[in-house]
């Protein structure tokens, strides 16, 4: 049957070749019509598989040869043609093998005058152009200046002839050598010209489709550099700046204003960061490391020659595919069991990390008494951190500690136990002021009035907020000039604005911080992290995205480039330049990111209420610019703030689809109120116009960077301010975290041992923490269960800018030590060994991704060394360690959302 079939369809084909009898080719030209205007796809493949194209065009050069061509034959011929042509890849070449360009276009000339015989001639042009050599040699041939010839200024007449034109003309556009040749006979004025037109007179949008085709000829010009510049000298921008301002709020306009707004993007000319070298700020001197040179002066040359841009996401077109560069694509170097790295002798000194396998638990009973003496003792110890140091630290890394072991200062009696002791003195009600209300985390509730205080506050005109915001690494929790007057003040605000922040204690985070290891050695705490950080009253929802926001920033950036009247551009802090830069007296922002985790590089006031900023690239590293955490003040309540991160590198971000930065005010901390909370509106992340040039990526073509734009109100006047990324969570604060932890367990129920793994190249310990039941006495049987029990090894925060995976780590910790039944069996069950921060110094020097080294730690467990990447050689040896004594980890588990 499929062979009768074949048959039948063949004989049509070679019928309509040769016959030159017209009811035939007509009766022919309808059966084929008919089979294919019915069912799927598949029959016009089917059709060109058996030479379908061929028939159709050789019948199309043989009719259009004739002496006097009949039109009753070429219109269906050429409908069919447009059919057949769209599902067959090579039809261009067809055609040009069988001239049927050349008749065509002859066609087309011929029929100018008469619009129904033209409009078949362009849908079929329009099919011809879709391949870029024909498209090429339907330009050298005259077609453009055909065309040109067709789209006429604004008329009611002939418009589907028109529109058939700007179709035909914005694909043969796409051609390099069509649009540089539209570009030397002035055919972008002419497209400007055109289009304003047509925009005037169709005031009531009934000719979109025809200004929609202008348009995309003008937006493949621009996609090559010579139709750039020709766009930009011809006024382009502005006018077309002009056209858009007046049709954002009109959904039938969606067609035009869409691609009006990729060719703005495109032609905004390109420019480098301002910045000195789009290297880190910050270098660190490690063996082996590599320090990029400052890249010279770019030129148009250095930027890569750039295809279209990024899709509107304001439209209703194809998602952009995102890259997830985290997935290992090289399926040859993976092992499920992978050899020995180094000397199996080395793996003896992991022995010392793993005592719980030869503790003998004898004093078991004496030790540690019954129930009742730990509760007591942890409800003595349970705020009030004393200087006892944890279990013996074994460092593997004794050569990495140039900078030395400071000894553990002295911890001062925690100012919350002075709040609390307080307290117990003189109570107070407290009033929930979360009760009821819709809080949206700034002390402001949904109607817009302000949320009780939790007591009576002092007078906020007394607060040397700027002294509080920031304080110095040292006994004091002041940096201004007397230490002790600012200390009692923070003093009398704690006893007056107690609140409980379990597992945190601002003394013992304050000398932690003292003993962290950084690249320029930070001498300011950050508050939050100091202060300590409490959930916020009520669950925070994605933010609903304003349909249009991104292009209305997009135009806005625009209007930057072509009204620059009200553009201040200051930079108003700088990692680059001599400090200070800010004028204490100005009424612009502050900013300040010298702390630990902290990360921006320079500000630069724009308007008055918007800023461009600029964050630190990870160090020695000139990329993976996306963590930001800095400190802002010097605000006006109320008043709407844009902020643009300029130099983002992710090709998309969750800030597109309802993430938000997260903000900490201090005066609201103050007040009672200690939390990060989500905030900002009008947030979108897109394509800039800056780039890299290609020398500074090894040749590679120009990095394109992405700007996150958002708006802040902040609740006070002359507050200070936190933003971030993400909540963030410091090494420091993970230090705190375990000591206090390890305070608050019942040692006679829970086996917890903190310890060192090794020290990074920064100098900083990296913790190892091991967590398990203990035994239910020191008898054979006890200690058996206890010693063969599966090991569980869990890592986390390998890239720094992942602050979510330590939050999660830090829920982990607490869960695995905590009284609740699953723990208890989880701990019966498994020996937790838990590596909770495996890149200590990238999350201390407010990296992204990075070790101090630029390299992403996470790409070197194949083959790390020692010297290099201590921390996964260590993780890794401790795992070869387990192996190699027969006690292989169930599964590693590795949190690095």
């Amino acid at each position: 049957m499929a062979e009768q079939e074949a048959s039948g369809l063949q004989v049509l084909l070679r019928t309509l070749q040769s016959s030159s009898d017209k009811v035939s080719i007509l009766t022919i030209l309808k059966v084929l019509g008919d089979l294919l205007s019915v069912g799927t796809d598949r029959r016009i493949h089917y059709m060109i598989s058996k030479g379908g194209s061929e028939a159709l065009l050789q019948t199309l050069v043989d009719t259009a040869r004739a002496a006097s061509p009949d039109y009753d034959i070429l219109l269906p011929l050429f409908r069919l043609l447009a059919k057949v042509g769209l599902r067959d890849k090579k039809f261009g070449q067809k055609a040009l093998e069988l001239e049927a360009l050349d008749v065509t276009l002859i066609l087309a000339r011929k029929n100018l005058s008469h619009s129904q015989n033209l409009l078949h001639c362009l849908w079929a042009l329009r099919v011809f152009a879709s391949s870029v050599t024909t498209g090429a040699m339907l330009g050298i041939n005259g077609a453009m200046e055909l065309l040109f010839k067709v789209i006429t200024p604004y008329t009611r007449k002939h418009t589907r002839t028109i529109r058939a034109a700007t179709e035909v003309l914005a694909v043969l556009l796409k051609s390099k050598s069509n649009s540089r040749r539209a570009v030397n006979r002035g055919y972008v004025t002419s497209l400007l010209r055109l289009h304003q037109d047509w925009h005037n007179h169709d005031t009531v949008n009934i000719f979109v489709m025809i200004r929609r085709g202008l348009l995309l000829c003008l937006q493949h010009i621009a996609t090559f550099r010579s139709g750039r510049e020709a766009f930009l000298a011809a006024q382009g921008m502005e006018t077309l700046f002009s056209i858009t301002q007046n049709c954002l709020d009109n959904k039938g306009m969606e067609p035009v204003i869409s691609v009006m707004l990729q060719i703005l993007r495109q032609c905004y000319p390109v420019s480098p960061l301002p910045l000195v070298t789009p290297s880190s700020a910050y270098a660190f001197s490690v063996p082996g490391s590599f320090t990029p040179e400052p890249p010279c002066a770019l030129s148009e040359e250095d930027f890569e020659d750039d295809g279209d841009e990024e899709v509107d996401k304001d439209s209703d077109s194809e998602d952009v595919k995102e890259e997830y560069d985290d997935l290992e694509t090289d399926v040859d170097k993976l092992s499920s069991k992978p050899g020995l790295d180094r000397p199996e002798e080395e793996l003896m000194q992991y022995e010392a990390m793993c005592l719980e396998l030869s503790y003998s638990f004898q004093e078991l009973e004496s030790k540690f008494g019954d129930d009742a003496n730990f509760e007591d003792s942890q409800n003595t110890n349970h705020h009030h951190i004393p200087t006892a140091a944890s279990p013996k630290q074994h460092c593997l890394k004794k050569d990495q500690t140039s900078w030395g072991q400071e000894k553990e200062d002295t911890v001062q009696t925690s100012l919350l136990s002075m709040v609390k002791m307080g307290r117990s003195s003189k109570k107070r009600p407290i009033k929930n002021i979360h009760h009821d209300v819709q809080s949206n985390g700034l002390g402001i509730d949904s109607l817009g009035n302000d949320i009780p205080d939790i007591q009576t506050s002092p007078k906020e005109d007394g607060w040397d907020i700027e002294a509080i915001s920031c304080p110095r690494m040292s006994a004091s929790f002041s940096n201004s000039s007397s230490p002790r007057e600012a200390g009692e003040a923070i003093d009398k605000l704690l006893h007056l604005h107690p609140k409980h922040i379990p597992f945190h204690d601002p003394c013992l985070y304050m000398a932690k911080a003292r003993r962290t290891r950084s690249v320029v050695d930070f001498k300011m705490v950050a508050f939050p992290d100091l202060w300590g950080h409490c959930p916020p009253p009520s669950a925070q929802y994605m933010l609903e995205r304003k349909c249009g926001v991104q292009r209305i920033k997009i135009f806005e950036d625009v209007r930057r480039f072509i009204q620059p009247n009200d553009i201040i551009n200051k930079v108003i802090f700088s990692l680059d330049e001599p400090w200070p830069l800010q004028d204490t007296a100005s009424s612009c922002l502050r900013f300040f990111s010298k702390f630990e985790s902290g990360n921006l590089r320079k500000a630069i006031q724009v308007r008055e209420f918007e800023y461009d900023l600029l964050i630190n690239a990870d160090v020695n590293s000139c990329q993976h610019q996306q963590w930001f955490y800095f400190k802002v003040s010097g605000m006006r309540a109320n008043t709407p703030y844009r902020f643009n991160i300029i130099n983002c590198e992710k090709p998309n971000s969750q800030f597109n689809y309802g993430m938000q930065p997260t903000l900490y005010s201090v005066k609201e901390a103050l007040l009672g109120r200690p939390s990060w909370i989500r905030t900002g509106n009008e947030i979108c992340y897109y394509k800039n116009h800056y780039r890299q040039r290609a020398a500074a990526t090894d040749g590679t073509s120009g990095k394109c960077y992405y700007t996150l734009t958002f708006v802040v109100t902040f609740p006070h006047d002359e507050d200070v301010c936190y933003l971030a990324y993400h909540y963030p969570y410091t090494y420091s604060a993970l230090m705190t975290h375990l000591d206090i932890l390890e305070k608050s367990i019942n040692p006679r129920q829970v086996y917890f041992r903190q310890e060192v793994l090794c020290h990074t190249l920064g100098g900083n310990p990296c913790p190892l923490v091991t967590i398990t039941a203990m035994p239910e006495s020191s008898s054979t049987d006890h200690l058996e269960q206890f010693r063969h029990r599966p090991y569980q090894v869990i890592t986390a925060r390998v890239h720094p800018g992942e602050s979510n995976a330590s939050w999660v780590m830090k829920g982990t910790l607490e869960f695995l030590v905590s009284s609740d039944p699953v723990a208890r069996l989880l701990r019966e069950n498994f020996i937790f060994k838990i590596i909770p921060m495996l890149n200590p110094d990238g999350v201390i020097n407010g990296n992204h991704r990075c070790s101090l080294r630029g390299e992403d730690l996470n790409r070197q467990w194949l083959s790390p060394q020692a010297h290099l990447q201590p921390t996964i050689y260590h993780a890794k040896g401790l795992l070869h360690y387990l192996c190699s004594i027969g006690r292989s980890p169930v599964g590693p588990l590795k949190w690095n959302f």
